[in-house]
């Protein structure tokens, strides 16, 4: 087994992103993508869970699930790939965490599609967000990524119309991008906004600045 090039630091931030195998499409359809959203929360956790355990529940966010794994600040859930902003918990771990939601969700994925084989290219990958000026890039890159649906290059040629950008953000429910936007929804669940910098104070900041860092590019 390879040795993973990052070592994980307890306190500091990573951007964990991977996709599926030769870029296939992963999330197909929006039980796919709720699927996922409902695994980020139920494998944070020390804890194993089994099916019924889960059927005991009218959701998967009412399960008390103990202390979690990691803290998710920011994610974006795309048709191939998918990016995660995580730091570790105390006594906590990235990789496990990984493993369990990268393992639960194939399982599930291989047997709706009656397929065999690997989901994901490989490992997923990491990049650790060494500075504050990368780490406001992120939470930007993060929640503009469904851009690229109706602009697939508008980081290279700029946004042609906001408006249209904004309303179709407003739509878009697979990312974190509602809670940072103050809707209450139970998915807010998955994310601990008060373990990262408290950079959006108010929506409206929110709605200015995600626009304002992506010019910040990444991080060399």
């Amino acid at each position: 087994m390879s040795i993973r090039k990052v070592a994980f630091v307890p306190g500091e931030y990573y951007h964990i992103y991977n996709r599926g195998n030769s870029k296939q499409i992963i999330f197909r359809d929006e039980e796919d993508r709720t699927r996922f959203l409902d695994l980020l929360y139920i494998s944070n956790s020390f804890k194993n869970f089994n099916i019924f355990d889960i059927r005991k529940f009218s959701s998967i966010f009412e399960i008390e699930r103990g202390n979690p794994l990691v803290h998710i600040g920011a994610y974006v859930i795309m048709p191939n790939h998918f990016h995660i902003l995580i730091t570790e918990s105390e006594n906590g771990s990235i990789s496990k965490f990984m493993q369990k939601l990268s393992t639960a969700y194939a399982m599930y994925y291989n047997q709706k599609y009656k397929r065999v084989g690997g989901l994901f290219e490989g490992k997923f990958k990491s990049r650790h967000a060494t500075n504050d000026k990368y780490l406001k890039y992120l939470f930007s890159y993060i929640h503009l990524n469904p851009i690229k649906l109706i602009q697939p290059k508008w980081k290279e040629e700029g946004i042609r119309n906001r408006k249209e950008v904004i309303e179709y953000l407003d739509k878009y429910l697979y990312s974190s991008y509602f809670d940072y936007k103050g809707i209450e929804r139970c998915h807010s669940s998955i994310l601990s906004k008060d373990v990262f910098p408290e950079y959006f104070p108010t929506k409206n900041s929110f709605d200015k600045e995600i626009f304002d860092w992506i010019n910040y590019g990444e991080q060399e």
